[in-house]
């Protein structure tokens, strides 16, 4: 499975608008954003750069004028570590991730509509529509993740093409008929894909909503043909979360960067 998520790591960098390969890598960038989370490279499964390929591809990013940032399953690729390291690229982050298959899928309950508004917003999952829905979404993100996303008209623009080509977008609407929360999947790739951007705002919490949002977005995706759906959480409350849903922990992801 490892093989599996670094091929799509592979295939998903090379959706962006500018994408650079060199040395064994797949470097693909947004010009729209300076993000490090949207702007890094990836190796190709196997791969054994040499110094001159890790030169190149810092060269890639210098550039740009954007930091030199890697995600991958180290496993897909034992020696790329060793290789940036040398080079100065420090661990950023490891993170395990989960992995559902339609074997494994466990349908999310019937979210309770019931209760007054201020008490239990209609837990219905949306897909959003209009601009505005896809404006609530990002925003109710940004609040989700504490302005490390910033809301923006990139950010909208990004999730409409998210669900336009062949991903998915999916929120629950709060009772001021703004965004409680949301998630996003990016299209399959080499049969699965990775689901991401899974935020509830503050005030919507323990309503079930990242579940819903979830779960919707898992079976969305199975239905298009997708053998797999696989995710990172960022602790252990949203893990369990994940795993009633049915996913399972499969590997590590490896986030390495190069400070100026």
């Amino acid at each position: 499975m490892d093989t599996n998520v670094q091929n799509f790591a592979v295939a998903n960098l090379r959706r962006r608008p500018d994408v650079v390969e060199t040395g064994g890598f797949v470097a693909g960038f947004d010009p729209a954003t300076p993000s490090p989370f949207i702007n890094y490279a990836t190796p190709l499964p196997g791969a054994r750069p040499t110094g001159d390929d890790v030169r190149s591809l810092i060269e890639a990013f210098r550039v740009r004028g954007l930091l030199p940032r890697l995600e991958y399953a180290p496993e897909a690729a034992p020696d790329v570590e060793a290789a940036l390291r040398t080079a100065g690229f420090t661990v950023e982050e490891t993170h395990t991730y989960l992995v559902c298959t339609p074997a494994t899928l466990i349908p999310s309950p019937v979210p309770d509509a019931g209760g007054t508004d201020e008490e239990r917003p209609a837990l219905l999952v949306r897909t959003p529509e209009s601009d505005e829905e896809y404006a609530a979404v990002d925003a109710a993100l940004s609040e989700s993740f504490e302005g490390v996303h910033v809301s923006s008209a990139q950010g909208v623009a990004r999730l409409r093409r998210t669900q336009e080509s062949g991903g998915g977008v999916r929120f629950v609407r709060a009772p001021d008929g703004t965004c409680a929360g949301a998630a996003s999947c990016s299209a399959p790739a080499v049969g699965t894909a990775e689901l991401a951007g899974v935020g509830t705002r503050p005030a919507f919490r323990g309503r079930g909503i990242a579940g819903a949002v979830t779960g919707a977005l898992t079976g969305s995706m199975f239905d298009r043909g997708a053998e797999s759906v696989w995710l990172e959480f960022s602790g252990e409350g949203s893990r369990r979360v994940y795993e009633r849903l049915g996913y399972r922990p499969q590997g590590t992801r490896l986030y390495m960067r190069l400070e100026a």
